[in-house]
């Protein structure tokens, strides 16, 4: 195989690797050390709230129900994720949202309300996606 003049190996990957590795001294604290938990409601969180917010024009109309139904999945899954991390408060909170929003067995609540509802229940979906932590713990397989 015929040498490259000046430059790498073919198939290389020597782009973007330091010279020498960088090792800490002894009196810095690794500032890039993994968390012991997670915040895996943060996602389903905003989409909710998202979700929540932009719904909030469609309340009277016929297409509310499939927001209803996303807000209700939406909430089922942001309670696991609270009963797994031990968060009783968000998981009874998530609870009533998820029956409030039940497509299924409709709570008949007025428009107006529904409207302060709506804004009321993006702000809790942000406040309880930052809350939950999981621990990192619960995140390895089990072993059956």
């Amino acid at each position: 195989m015929a040498t490259r003049k000046g430059r790498p190996p073919v198939g290389s990957s020597q782009n973007g690797v330091p010279a020498a590795p960088v090792r800490p001294t002894a009196g810095t604290t690794n500032t890039h050390a993994t968390p012991g938990f997670t915040r895996p409601a943060l996602a389903p969180s905003l989409i909710a709230a998202i979700v929540l917010l932009a719904c909030v024009a469609i309340i009277d109309s016929s297409g509310f129900v499939f927001a209803r139904w996303g807000i209700t999945v939406l909430s089922l899954i942001v309670l696991v994720f609270a009963v797994r991390g031990k968060t009783w408060w968000a998981a009874v909170l998530m609870a009533a949202v998820a029956v409030c929003w039940n497509p299924l067995v409709t709570v008949p609540i007025p428009g107006q309300v529904w409207a302060a509802l709506q804004i009321l229940a993006a702000a809790l979906f942000i406040v309880v996606g930052i809350a939950v932590k999981v621990p990192r713990e619960a995140d390895a397989p089990r072993a059956s």
